[in-house]
């Protein structure tokens, strides 16, 4: 239940509180006055998308705030999508707050910063708003059955339907997909030779770059191993080479250290080091010769090697890295066309059963609705009768139609507001009165099947009047017995029926039109107001609110 709202900067309310009760509560005005502000400060509540048009000239941002006692029934439900979001809830008060500005918009549950969407499901759980255009979409066959839907408490059916069908579309999207990326036999054959070329030539990885430093050694082979030869020669070889030179510094060190050990230190050791580093390092460069192959024949072959491997990177490269990745590319389209048959097979497979799937969901549904069907439109007619439409019948027309998001149901309202006349489409026969009442019918109806604790009717009493009034009048004081309702009305038979009476009106000050809020202790003036005004219409007025008035 809505227990307290505040506005401020919105159009023309300024600021404004109003604080709500359980019951019946109407709000009266004249038009223009800015009772569907009001209206649209709750829709803002229940995730309705807020535009920055609607605050205040002059003012930077507009806010909404509103103050709920969350029902037993469905508590647990709304804990469940709070705590997924990381909100506090201590299980029965809400409190939701919308700040728009000109350039971003920011949502709090209890304080905390909440999406767009999770708004919107926590609102459609506490307020079910009923406006004036609505009723134009009563004349849609696709909300005639979401009405049944939601009566018959059948949105798990129609859900499965919908994630059956949503998988059997993505199937569909998936196989387009694979056949839009098919290669025909052109390309296969291509790829075919490609796969075929690359594996003749079998290249190794990393073989390119082994093999340029093999030509590379061996086109320089014979200035390589002169340049050893020379190097061998200054360490080792030679006569007067360093190791000689070595063994003579050797020699003088040793004479000196007889003399005196301490003179030299540890330089004829030093020197011992550096002999057999010399020797070591002379082994080495021989080594090195040893490996350096002064062969023509080999050369050629390593030549042409590195020119089948030019010829896979000029084509497929330039990396023989990209060559590897553009072979395995090929391959994977190869066989992709082979095995193109039983992947459509699978296809075929797949879509069959989840067509069975889905015909059996829609069947379900099917089913369901109409059980739920007879039992909605027998309640519907009996509230019609209440408000007036004493013959009127109301019976629903299903059409088959192929297994969707939906189900396989087609529906179509047939009605006729007076007896013996011929049940028609409901858009071909009710006026905009009749909408209006059967509206409020079908509301009253799916109020009394679900949980929703606040509904709110928007001039649900357009076009009406005289005892019809009274008889809208009074269906709404009842329906008020077991939710609360909020409503806008022009008419004085149902205002006089409220729990609770609100007034709006405009006012002028400094120059700026402002919209207030006021509850009134006595309703008798607004009623008169509402007759048309004067002293008769005054008495009119107090004969209703003694009659009619709680």
């Amino acid at each position: 239940m809505l227990n307290y709202l505040h506005i401020n900067n919105l159009a023309l309310i300024e600021n404004a509180e109003v604080e709500f009760a359980p019951g019946f509560t109407v709000f009266t005005g004249e038009s223009g006055a800015g009772k569907s502000i009001l209206m649209s400060a709750i829709e803002f509540l229940a995730g309705a998308r807020a535009e920055r048009t609607a605050i205040r000239t002059g003012c930077k941002q507009l806010s909404v705030s509103g103050e709920f006692t969350v029902p037993p029934a469905l508590q647990a439900a709304i804990a469940g999508k709070l705590t997924a979001a990381g909100i506090e809830f201590d299980g029965e008060n809400l409190v939701i707050r919308r700040v728009v500005g000109q350039s971003s918009t920011r949502n709090f549950i209890n304080d905390i910063p909440a999406g767009a969407k999770l708004l919107a499901e926590i609102g459609s759980m506490l307020i079910d708003l009923h406006g004036a255009n609505e009723q134009m979409s009563l004349l849609q066959p696709a909300r005639q059955l979401e009405l049944l839907d939601n009566y018959g408490d059948l949105e798990e059916l129609r859900d499965n339907c919908r994630k059956i069908w949503q998988d059997l579309q993505s199937l569909r999207a998936e196989r387009e997909e694979f056949d839009r990326n098919l290669p025909d036999a052109d390309t296969a054959d291509r790829m075919a030779l490609i796969v075929e070329e690359i594996d003749r030539t079998n290249p190794a990885p990393g073989e390119d770059q082994e093999l340029a430093a093999k030509q590379r050694l061996g086109a320089n082979a014979r200035e390589v191993l002169e340049t050893l030869g020379v190097l061998s020669g200054i360490l080792t070889e030679n006569e007067g080479g360093v190791a000689d030179q070595l063994g003579t510094v050797y020699h003088y060190l040793t004479e000196l250290e007889k003399i005196d050990p301490a003179l030299t230190g540890d330089a004829a050791e030093i020197c011992a080091s550096l002999q057999t580093t010399v020797a070591e390092l002379s082994g080495n460069l021989a080594s090195l010769a040893d490996k350096v192959e002064l062969n023509p024949e080999a050369l050629a072959a390593v030549e042409s090697r590195l020119g089948e491997l030019h010829t896979l990177k000029r084509r497929y490269g330039p990396t023989l890295e990209q060559v590897f990745e553009n072979r395995e590319y090929a391959a994977g389209k190869l066989r992709e066309f082979q095995n193109s048959q039983s992947k459509r097979k699978e296809f075929d497979q797949q879509e069959k059963s989840l067509l069975a799937e889905l015909s059996s969901a829609a069947q379900q549904l099917s089913a369901a609705r109409h059980r739920s069907a007879e039992k909605f439109m027998a309640e519907t007619v009996k509230k019609l009768a209440a408000i007036g439409f004493n013959g009127a019948k109301l019976q629903p027309e299903f059409t088959t139609v192929e297994p969707g998001a939906n189900g396989m149901d087609k529906l179509e309202l047939l009605f006729n507001a007076n007896s013996g006349e011929e049940l028609r489409p409901l858009r071909k026969v009710a006026s905009s009165g009749e909408l209006s009442r059967l509206m409020l019918a079908l509301k009253t109806v799916l109020a009394d099947a679900d949980a929703v604790p606040t509904v709110i009717f928007d001039e649900i009493d357009m076009n009406i009047g005289g005892e019809t009034a009274n008889k809208v009048g009074k269906e709404l004081a009842a329906l008020g017995d077991k939710r609360q309702i909020l409503c806008i009305s022009h008419l004085a038979q149902v205002a006089a029926r409220a729990d609770h009476h609100y007034q709006v009106a405009k006012c002028t000050t400094g120059g700026r039109t402002t919209s207030r809020v006021v509850k009134l202790d006595d309703p008798v003036p607004e009623l008169a107001r509402m007759l048309g005004g004067g002293a008769s219409a005054f008495d009119h007025a107090a004969a209703l609110h003694r009659e009619l008035g709680k």
